[in-house]
């Protein structure tokens, strides 16, 4: 691809980006958010879209739906997809949103009783260079509440992998014991978070759409049997 072109569609995408941005809602607006034990909350999706090795053209599109609280699977849907759209940093969620967009949209149409009322995302919502990653770009076009929970640092806005931040992991003493992770500007981008008590290494959740950051990160929490929530695991 030359440069030009790549330069176009750089700024295509990050108009269309800041456009869909002013759509997110980093707050609750579900009932079962507010409640102390998530009552109300019966389904919990995941999705995620895995390569294969030395390919980055054909994937896997993943869809699994649990039941809530006790995580177990009612509905999984997997495709094997082709990405046409080509790699770009930052932009990661224009190759892969419509697949997962797709997965949900089936579910939908053919067991609508199914669709889940929060989807979990490998990777990460406002906790990006614009503040709009995958989970936020899937939240606004699905219209279903969405978590970021990714399993590396992203380094952005400031946000390092520096020895100030290492400490701060070691301090967690037990799932559930979290941090925040803070840009330049002083906002608040999303948590790292001791998801369970078996596994030090935390993973970091952000705000993809429909939800707070604290309920985002109590309900990761409350999703982890492992270090990665359930919904992505599976």
């Amino acid at each position: 691809m030359s440069a030009r072109p790549a330069e176009d569609l750089v700024k295509q995408w990050e108009s269309e980006q800041a456009l869909l941005r002013q759509q997110v809602v980093e707050g609750d607006t579900e009932d079962w958010q507010r409640a102390p034990d998530f009552s109300g909350l019966q389904r919990v999706g995941g999705v995620d879209l895995s390569f294969i090795k030395g390919d980055d053209v054909n994937a896997c599109a993943q869809l699994v739906v649990l039941s809530y609280p006790d995580l177990q699977l009612l509905y999984e849907d997997s495709q094997m997809v082709t990405l046409t759209a080509p790699y770009i940093a930052g932009f990661l969620a224009f190759r892969e949103t419509p697949f997962l967009l797709e997965s949900l949209q089936r579910l939908e149409r053919d067991q609508p009783q199914l669709l889940p009322q929060v989807v979990f995302v490998d990777g990460n919502g406002l906790f990006h260079y614009r503040e709009f990653g995958l989970a936020c770009h899937l939240g606004v076009l699905s219209g279903l509440p969405c978590v970021g929970v990714a399993k590396n640092l992203l380094q952005v806005q400031g946000v390092n992998k520096d020895e100030e931040h290492q400490s701060q992991i070691a301090a967690l003493q037990k799932g559930g014991d979290s941090f925040p992770l803070t840009a330049t500007s002083g906002k608040v981008l999303g948590k790292a978070l001791r998801s369970c008590n078996k596994s030090s290494k935390p993973v970091y959740v952000s705000v993809g759409h429909r939800i707070s950051l604290d309920t985002a990160v109590r309900l990761t929490h409350s999703c982890c049997r492992y270090r990665v929530p359930e919904p992505i695991r599976q």
